[in-house]
């Protein structure tokens, strides 16, 4: 393969909604570049992207491939992004380290929720966008209701380079008005007749022309002016501006392509070797610091790792960026991140599962390499001149998640250890040894997402696992105040265990302080604080201990048993076992023995008085809520609305955008358990959604009298 300069590489990302044909144009584009000689076929299983077994079985691409080919003298590297919302990390990753994002939309399924998903995306990160308009052959294919929906999102930024004289099956022409041309496939598809453009479609044609003419020149003044003076502008300053504009955001080409019959991806290819920016026309990427490093040759060579997998037949492979200067097969570098040293002792021009050795790549270049021995995702590796640090990608919370273990528990360990790996090759993967809740949580993006998870391990790693539902992770706390008070004596010859605490315990709310005088079945106690600790819980919220105890009652000393004493049960609620949380403990009396106190004696007097004042404080169960936010196809927003509420959730908002409609609710997690598949269900896979912490809420009585029923019977069930 020939050595690309900065000037000679693009970086795309292809990004569709699932179903869109992305796995089929990537092929087409192939055979276009000689890559291959015949194209395979989703259905056959034998397509150089979703080349992973999971994939083959399942028949949906769960990981984005990295695709290079040659056109136009120009070397494309593609990443191709899997469909469904659940692998939406990929996507993320991709636009992270590419420059243009190609959106393909189905003309049969119009602008998805899976569109404007990736779309959004694209607008976070900055990056130029071409539609491209698949499935012109289909039956219910309808190009102008598509690019209507277009328009009316995205207005008009979005502009035709393209339409079909068709759709539906006899679709085999399309008319570009960029060329001015019409293009005529046969039933094969491929290479296509030039003809000019008939009578019968000129007028429309001139009229989307001046568009596209308009539109290119409003990215540049002296275009413009030139536009106003001639009235026109040749195929070459259409091409600058049309390129400026995409840089900026404020053109979003349209073209039309058939991807199963090979149609109009030749001309696309054209288009993106001769209009599409370079890398070093783009703006710099920049540091952690903010620094922003130019592609360029002429500097310390600096790479950014932004994938690892491991690979059938081949191990694990780490997939990287050139950031700045030339890598070249047998450098050392630097892990800035990790402190280590690495020799990419190997270099591969990467199409799917084809690699080509290469001896070196430039400034911008994609490429990959195999057994580095300490290097993750995310990390940068330098040449001891450079001192550059790229940071992690930042990626979307789980919102799917379930508890797993090894059918056979000797494996765990073992699970454990790839479940790790698994989570460098997928970041929206995480895995959580839950001391709380006694579990290991898994969590995704979705069931989908998951399933993939349980398959490999289950048929490349040979564990077999289940997943069981996650425990909540409830909280509790009290109502009013309550008093009680624990002696612990035990004597068992030689030196004895003295110990007795009296106690109160309230409700802590935050700027309250403690009352002086409390009332307990017709008795008062006056409190005196003289010292006051706070402990932020992990978990959240506090837990405060007032020590008013007068006359040394308790000596100082013990105070930390005490506490320690308290933080016990806090960390095992009495009604459900779980995290308490916002309480002040007033230690107001107690008795000390000259002999036989000490730190254990108090801390269990502690432990005990706490527990036995917790229960009479009116204690409630707190459950997590979480914010919701449901992007849905107007059709399906009924149906989405009632199921949230069956869910417990309360609707806080609605708003509409064109091709979607957007609702935002709480909802407790205990009720999002199988949210991902439902709505998935309702949706026809059309709708997705996030979903974030938000706080904690008491949980209904009947809930709370049902959660206490079922800790009560797994404590018997223990003992």
């Amino acid at each position: 393969m020939k050595t690309y300069q900065s000037s000679e590489i693009k970086n795309l990302s292809l990004l569709g909604a699932s179903g869109s044909g992305k796995t089929t144009l990537i092929e087409s584009m192939l055979l276009e570049s000689g890559v291959i000689q015949r194209r395979g076929t989703v259905e056959q299983g034998n397509t150089v992207s979703d080349y992973f077994p999971v994939e083959k079985e399942y028949g949906y691409s769960v990981f984005p491939t990295v695709i290079n080919l040659e056109w136009l003298g120009k070397k494309l590297n593609i990443i191709a992004c899997p469909g469904s919302d659940d692998f939406i990390g990929g996507v993320i990753t991709s636009l992270n380290v590419t420059d243009t994002a190609l959106i393909l939309v189905s003309a049969q399924n119009g602008v998805e929720v899976g569109t404007q998903t990736n779309f959004r995306y694209t607008a976070k990160l900055g990056k130029p966008v071409i539609f491209l308009l698949n499935k012109l052959d289909h039956p219910e294919a309808d190009y102008d209701r598509t690019v209507e929906e277009l328009h009316q999102i995205y207005g008009a930024k979005a502009v035709q380079i393209q339409y079909p004289l068709e759709c539906g099956a006899g679709f085999n022409a399309l008319i570009d008005v960029l060329k001015m041309k019409m293009y005529v496939w046969g039933p094969q598809g491929g290479a296509p007749e030039i003809k000019e453009i008939p009578d019968s479609e000129k007028a429309k044609a001139d009229e989307l022309h001046n568009a596209l003419v308009e539109a290119a020149a409003e990215n540049d003044e002296g275009l413009m002016d030139k536009y106003f003076e001639q009235g026109e502008l040749s195929e070459d300053e259409m091409r600058a501006g049309l390129r400026k504009g995409m840089v900026t955001r404020d053109v979003f080409p349209i073209f039309c392509v058939c991807a199963g019959k090979d149609m109009g991806v030749r001309r696309l290819m054209e288009f993106l070797g001769n209009i599409v920016p370079t890398v070093d026309a783009l703006p710099a990427p920049h540091t952690l610091e903010g620094k922003d490093v130019p592609y360029t040759d002429n500097a310390p060579t600096s790479i950014y790792v932004f994938k690892t997998a491991v690979e059938p037949h081949i191990g694990e492979v780490s997939y990287f960026k050139v950031m700045q200067g030339v890598l070249k097969a047998g450098d050392d570098l630097v892990n800035i991140d990790r402190s280590s040293k690495e020799r990419i002792s190997q270099l591969y021009a990467v199409a799917g599962a084809n690699r080509t050795p290469v001896d070196e790549l430039h400034a911008g270049d994609i490429g990959a390499t195999v057994k580095l021995k300490d290097t993750r995702t995310g990390n940068t590796l330098n040449a001891k001149e450079a001192d550059l640090q790229f940071g992690s990608i930042k990626y979307p919370r789980p919102r799917y998640r379930r508890a797993i273990k090894a059918v056979n528990q000797a494996e765990n360990e073992k699970m454990m250890q790839i479940l790790t790996r698994q989570c460098e090759e997928d970041p929206t993967w995480r895995v959580e040894l839950s001391k709380e809740l006694h579990q290991t949580i898994v969590s995704g993006m979705g069931e989908f997402h998951l399933r993939t998870l349980k398959w490999r391990l289950e048929n490349n790693e040979k564990i077999q696992i289940e997943y069981v539902e996650p425990r909540i992770p409830y909280r509790e706390t009290i109502t009013k105040a309550a008093r009680a008070d624990y002696r612990h004596k035990k004597q068992s010859g030689g030196a004895g265990q003295f110990g007795e605490v009296h106690l109160i315990v309230e409700p802590y709310v935050e700027g309250k302080a403690p009352q002086e005088i409390y009332k307990f079945g017709g008795q008062e106690y006056k409190i005196t604080p003289r010292d006051t600790q706070e402990v932020e819980l992990e978990w959240g919220g506090k837990l405060v201990m007032v020590n008013s105890v007068v006359g040394g009652a308790i000596d100082a000393r013990f105070f930390p048993a005490i506490l320690k004493g308290l933080m016990d049960r806090m960390e095992q609620g009495p009604l459900t076992g779980s995290y308490a949380r916002d309480v002040r403990v007033i230690v107001y009396d107690g008795k000390m023995h000259p002999v036989d106190s000490n730190e254990l004696s108090f801390r269990l007097a502690a432990r005990n008085a706490f527990a036995e004042a917790f229960r009479n404080a009116g204690p409630k169960v707190l459950e997590p809520i979480y914010d919701v936010e449901v992007y849905t196809p107007a059709d399906k927003m009924g149906d989405c609305m009632s199921d949230l509420q069956n869910r417990r959730g309360v609707v806080m908002g609605m708003s509409s955008e064109t091709g979607y409609e957007k609702l935002q609710a709480r909802v407790p997690l205990a009720e999002l358990s199988t949210y991902s598949t439902t709505l998935s269900s309702l949706s026809g896979g059309r709708a997705s959604f996030r979903m974030h912490p938000a706080e904690y809420q008491l949980v209904p009585m009947d809930v709370q009298e049902k959660l206490i029923a079922a800790h009560a019977a797994e404590l018997e069930a223990e003992d």
